[in-house]
């Protein structure tokens, strides 16, 4: 999805432009006014990479990096340089477990399977390595399940190479394919890998803000997988290991995911906790002290919970904006989202929010009903708080001969318009 294009056009839209087949298509965002039950007055706001400062009732951190969102909505309640790439070590052995559990959801690999440990995943991995290892023995087969345990409580530098190249060959090839290809898929554009456990290597970078998008997939998509990333412990080889995860222990809820060390990432953290039926994740990464990294965490989760609250801007099916149609026989088409729009916002009710319909429009009729045409932003002051797709409440069938032919005309003026303020 393009960014947002601020214009001084009149009519509450703002424009940018691609060309696509024979007419101008157009990024529109539509300003909706968001019925706020506190009285709250919807004002424009600019995107923001920081909360509320710590005088106006925000968070005040230490990590470099930070985000803390809502599972449920994906609201964002805090972020600091969450879109900056950092060495996210440990961490990343999460995007190995979700290649894993997708394989296992299409049928392509079964739990029972089991792969056998190389030399290579023992020495590299394993206990001559001097890390993080589930103590595979070399030559002997374990089951997926087992590497699963291995890799999420223990945090197995060889569990993960042994699932890689059980399931491509090699770890070289899982990185550059496998795990690329679902991290596209799942829209962590960012991300690149180049093992399956996060080694130093400078091909592994990712950010705060994609390690907190793939831990709420997680969440959602796998809950019996899920409940591995809550076990206090695993034995393997006969060797007992607690889960690594200071949080599990501390904070009251919380229930995964996975932290991280490396010499060039520093020590990092994706938290995950449920309190009172409302699910937070934090992500922390570069702090110089492992007590720095449990306290953070648990600071910031606690901080969510205490100070944030859940409203519903919109209901199932309501309207919350209108495309523009090109060649239909109808103008436009009203957009919707099938679930509640939700935010988390301060329970002390003193941030505006706005929320933009946003999509590549005009849009092409015929349409039918439930049809994907953009995204609905809502921001809370002057953070994007959340994003969700929305989709067209009724079809819209072709127009006549005339309006096909009106619409194109108009369009064209319109991109020759444009294309003329360009060169200015």
């Amino acid at each position: 999805m393009a960014a947002d294009m601020p214009t001084s056009r009149s009519s509450g839209f703002a424009t940018g432009h691609a060309r696509t087949g024979r007419f101008w298509r157009n990024l529109l965002v539509a300003v909706v006014a968001v019925a706020v039950g506190w009285g709250g007055i919807v004002y424009a706001a600019n995107q923001s990479v920081q909360g509320a400062k710590k005088e106006e009732g925000g968070f005040d951190g230490d990590a470099p990096t930070a985000i803390l969102i809502e599972a449920n909505s994906g609201s964002v309640l805090f972020e600091k340089n969450a879109d900056e790439l950092r060495a996210p070590s440990s961490m990343m052995k999460l995007v190995t477990a979700e290649v894993v559990f997708h394989a296992i959801k299409q049928g392509d690999i079964k739990l029972t399977d089991e792969y056998t440990v190389s030399e290579n995943a023992w020495r590299k991995g394993g206990a001559p390595a001097g890390g993080s290892t589930m103590f595979a023995a070399i030559h002997s087969k374990i089951s997926i399940d087992d590497l699963l345990h291995g890799a999420i409580i223990q945090s197995g530098n060889d569990a993960c190479i042994v699932l890689a190249e059980g399931l491509a060959g090699n770890e070289s090839t899982f990185a550059s394919d496998m795990m690329t290809k679902r991290a596209r898929e799942l829209g962590l554009t960012q991300s690149t890998f180049a093992n399956s456990n996060g080694l130093p290597n400078p091909g592994n970078k990712m950010t705060v803000r994609e390690l907190a998008k793939l831990a709420r997939y997680i969440i959602q998509t796998y809950p019996e997988f899920y409940k591995l990333f809550g076990e206090k412990e695993f034995t393997w080889n006969k060797i007992k290991q607690p889960n690594r995860n200071p949080l599990l222990n501390s904070l009251e809820g919380a229930d995964g995911l996975k932290t991280g060390y490396t010499k060039e990432g520093g020590y990092g953290m994706v938290g995950s906790a449920v309190q009172n039926g409302v699910r937070l994740i934090v992500v922390i990464n570069g702090l110089d002290d492992p007590d720095d990294r449990t306290s953070e965490a648990k600071k910031m989760l606690e901080w969510g919970f205490r100070n944030f609250e859940v409203r519903t801007l919109f209901a199932a099916q309501q309207p919350i904006g209108y495309a523009k149609v090109f060649g239909g026989d109808s103008r436009s088409v009203a957009l919707a989202s099938p679930q509640p729009v939700t935010v988390m916002v301060p329970k002390s009710g003193n941030e505006k929010l706005i929320a933009r319909v946003v999509y590549n429009g005009p849009v092409r009729a015929p349409i039918t009903a439930g049809q994907q045409v953009g995204v609905v932003r809502v921001w809370r002051g002057a953070n994007i708080a959340m994003e969700t797709p929305v989709y067209t409440t009724e079809a819209v069938g072709t127009g006549s001969t005339m309006r096909r032919a009106i619409d194109g005309a108009s369009e064209l003026v319109i991109g020759m318009f444009r294309a003329g303020a360009e060169k200015l």
